[in-house]
């Protein structure tokens, strides 16, 4: 019989929550298909945190939960789920900046960390400034939020790190270039893998799309589909810890006439690297 190699499922998705249009026949699409997902590791986005029976649709009741501290008035914000428990590492305010603190209550990143199949692995919820022009705050939060990582991972070879979230930015932004190691930001520099990049290279993956009428009829119906939802691999000096075995967009079309959200899901499978023996990376030829 064929050996499968361990697989750990990582997904992210803005499920554009219960203040939004057509919210009841949303959410019951949501919670059908994440569940079929049956991720391991998920990130949700503009969700009722305290609602834990909405929580329970989406994801299926056996998941342990962290919410971000913050949330807007109405209740929503980000949470991040795993099958397996999980402790909170960290929790950075990235409200850095005056018009930060003037939009989004829950702009933050969450640091859990949980062993998994594939060994340690310290995964971090992203939710940055959203507004177009905030590109020099999302630098900034970026920059923060990689910075803590290193110090976190000093001295851990054997853990994996994973980012993922809506980024509200895309590829060739400032803070995603900073991200994926196009570019240095006050003399730091690191390298995540996109997911999406690495199992589709140079295909567009939109998350944001004005062919979603959802993004078309709403606030931001004037700016131009992007590629905005993230998951990030973390590599080391020879590439990333974790190979992207798939990658795909999740909700990316209607379903029975319904659009579950303004975004598309992502979903990444993640596999050890070929070089890695009985959970330890084996050491380059000399």
């Amino acid at each position: 019989m064929e050996h499968k190699p361990a697989t750990v499922r990582i997904l992210t998705m803005n499920v554009f929550g219960p203040g939004n249009p057509d919210w009841e026949r949303r959410r019951r699409l949501l919670g059908r298909t994440l569940r079929e997902l049956d991720a391991d590791v998920v990130a949700l986005q503009e969700v009722p945190v305290d609602a834990p029976d909405v929580l329970a649709e989406l994801t299926g009741p056996e998941y342990h939960f962290a919410h971000f501290s913050h949330h807007s008035h109405d209740g929503v914000a980000g949470t991040v789920a795993t099958r397996w428990p999980h402790r909170v590492v960290a929790e950075l305010d990235l409200r850095l900046t005056e018009r930060a603190r003037s939009t989004l209550p829950w702009c933050a990143a969450l640091l859990i960390e949980l062993d998994t199949p594939l060994g340690k692995m310290v995964v971090t919820h992203h939710k940055p400034s959203w507004p177009l022009p905030f590109e020099l705050e999302r630098e900034r939060q970026a920059l923060l939020v990689a910075g803590f990582l290193e110090d976190h991972l000093v001295g851990r070879d054997e853990a994996h790190a994973v980012v993922l979230g809506d980024f509200d930015a895309a590829p060739d932004s400032a803070s995603m270039r900073f991200w994926r190691g196009r570019s240095v930001v006050q003399d730091v520099s690191v390298c995540y893998q996109d997911a999406w990049e690495y199992a589709h290279p140079g295909a567009p993956g939109i998350t944001f799309d004005l062919a979603n009428p959802l993004v078309r009829d709403g606030e931001l119906g004037t700016a131009v589909s992007r590629q905005i939802d993230h998951i990030l691999v973390r590599s080391g000096l020879h590439g990333p810890t974790l190979r992207v075995a798939d990658c795909h967009l999740v909700l990316d079309a209607p379903v029975d006439g319904v659009w579950a959200s303004d975004h598309y899901g992502v979903v990444a499978d993640l596999v050890a690297p070929p070089n890695q023996v009985e959970g330890r990376v084996a050491s380059p030829a000399t």
